[in-house]
């Protein structure tokens, strides 16, 4: 079972590193490891952009997002002006694309975004966005590889299908045998937790709005 440290990203105790900048917990570093393996064998180099994340630079992400200070997307991946939105359609827009702190998936050392660097064109910078992984885009053929291959190593994509909350991500696939529970054991009150004392913007707004955020942004997902 995970504290609350660990599913709000607010301790580094359950991970082991991947590589120089990337850390997982073990048992999903492993199967990562064999399927990258596997990857390789068909000619994919598959590598992390994304592993762990902490609370305090999910923070960061969220507070500049809401500031302005980072560009802020609508569902359809252009870009809106915070300022123009109220409050409640500002954290919406973020929450589109981007988790609350303390209630990212990538807390958990269970979660990666993956992509394939020797198919991303010179010059061009990774986007992590849909249109990258679909038909046509620079990753479509590493995108219909994972589909057929990762549930052998007990990956799956919690974002596959646009619910009505967050956007499709084909880039993130998650270690289904350790984010299920994760995932069960995160409540509103554990992100209230640890949010004591963190400069949160729109708290004001958040707090009374967290179970309904909490239903349709953190728990609408894919199961397997």
């Amino acid at each position: 079972m995970m504290t609350h440290a660990m599913l709000t990203g607010k301790t580094r105790e359950h991970l082991v590193p991947l590589g120089e900048t990337h850390s997982l917990q073990p048992a999903a570093l492993a199967a990562f490891t064999g399927l990258q393996q596997a990857a390789a064998r068909d000619g994919f180099q598959l590598q992390p952009a994304s592993t762990f994340r902490d609370f305090a630079r999910q923070r960061h992400i969220w507070n500049q997002k809401f500031n302005g200070e980072r560009p802020l997307l609508d569902k359809n991946s252009q870009p809106l002006v915070a300022a123009a939105l109220s409050v409640a359609e500002r954290c919406a827009a973020i929450l589109r694309w981007s988790a609350l702190p303390g209630a990212s998936r990538h807390h958990w050392g269970t979660e990666l975004d993956i992509y394939d660097p020797s198919r991303l064109p010179q010059g061009a910078r990774l986007q992590l966005e849909p249109w990258e992984y679909q038909a046509d885009g620079y990753f479509a053929e590493l995108n219909d590889w994972l589909t057929a291959h990762m549930a052998q190593f007990d990956f799956y994509r919690p974002f596959a299908h646009d619910r009505g909350g967050v956007a499709i991500e084909p880039w993130h696939i998650s270690y289904h045998p350790l984010a299920r529970p994760a995932a069960q054991q995160l409540t509103p009150e554990v992100i209230l937790e640890a949010w004591q004392h963190e400069d949160i913007a729109g708290d004001a707004w958040l707090r009374p709005h967290l179970p309904d955020i909490f239903s349709r942004f953190i728990m609408n997902i894919d199961e397997d």
